[in-house]
């Protein structure tokens, strides 16, 4: 069985901190087929290459994973299909120590967003937080890309 063990931050942007502006970066479209409290499923575009993703649900920094490449035609004609809207990001990924860090800096109706994610061998491995993370939202469900589908970050203060 598949496992996701990640822990995710919000990136506190500013001029001197933002050397993970400077890493390989991926544009990103994902949006969700199902999004039922014990599973969500998501297709994801990125690269001419599309992806789809079966999450169970999350205890603490864990949750079953299952992700499988499909057709990128498919993948563009999966996203029509979709509930609520299209997530729209910018992936840039940051090595730190023997660690890479997934900066996702959000477009679209999550515009303003910046969040930074890091997959685990365990729940208490420890890491070194690099200097740009602030607070540790891997716990907070707003953040879950599932939910910014369903309530935009532009609507929080509406």
């Amino acid at each position: 069985m598949a496992r996701e063990i990640e822990r995710k931050f919000l990136v506190e942007q500013t001029d001197e901190n933002a050397a993970w502006r400077g890493s390989e970066s991926v544009s990103i479209r994902q949006g969700y087929l199902s999004f039922d409290k014990h599973r969500t499923v998501r297709i994801r575009v990125s690269n001419h290459r599309a992806w789809l993703t079966v999450k169970g649900i999350s205890n603490g920094a864990t949750r079953d994973e299952f992700e499988y490449e499909v057709p990128f035609a498919d993948g563009e004609a999966m996203l029509k299909l979709c509930e609520e809207s299209i997530i729209e990001k910018r992936r840039f990924d940051f090595k730190a120590g023997n660690l890479t860090w997934e900066i996702d800096e959000f477009a679209g109706d999550n515009s303003g967003l910046v969040i930074a994610e890091i997959e685990l061998e365990s729940e208490s491995q420890t890491i070194e937080i690099p200097e740009w993370a602030g607070q540790e939202v891997t716990d907070d469900t707003r953040y879950f890309n599932a939910n910014l589908a369903r309530r935009p970050y532009k609507f929080w203060n509406a």
